[in-house]
């Protein structure tokens, strides 16, 4: 994995650059998928072997994770960030008041899946190409 294009992207991502464009620099840096961990506020990035490569989110204003997670919630949110309607941290603390404490993307399958504390979940498929 080329860790630089991994960092570059988190810088990215907190500039509001759009999702299909993170993930197109990121599985060409050697990215299979990553864990974005909301309690920690870390990402964790996977290669299609056993290597990883951990990283800090910058975020600021940190909200605290609902106890319940809202699914319905979730998914408006992720339709706002898709629609440009919010940035990324917006996005982050939104999905947090929500209920969410984790979520994973999955290259190869196409899809995000949102995690709250109680395993309750929200998948979302990548959107199609435009």
């Amino acid at each position: 994995m080329n860790t630089q294009t991994i960092v570059d992207c988190m810088t990215a991502s907190f500039a509001d650059t759009p999702f299909p464009i993170i993930v197109q620099k990121l599985a060409g840096a050697g990215v299979h998928g990553y864990r974005a961990d909301l309690l920690k506020l870390r990402n964790t990035y996977y290669d299609d072997g056993a290597g990883a490569f951990d990283e800090a989110m910058p975020l600021t204003d940190v909200p605290a994770i609902a106890s319940h997670f809202d699914g319905d919630a979730v998914a408006a949110t992720v339709k706002a960030i898709q629609q440009k309607q919010i940035g990324y941290a917006e996005f982050l603390r939104a999905i947090m008041k929500a209920g969410c404490a984790s979520y994973s993307v999955f290259f190869d399958g196409g899809k995000a899946v949102y995690v709250g504390r109680d395993g309750d979940s929200y998948t979302e498929p990548f959107p199609a190409a435009r």
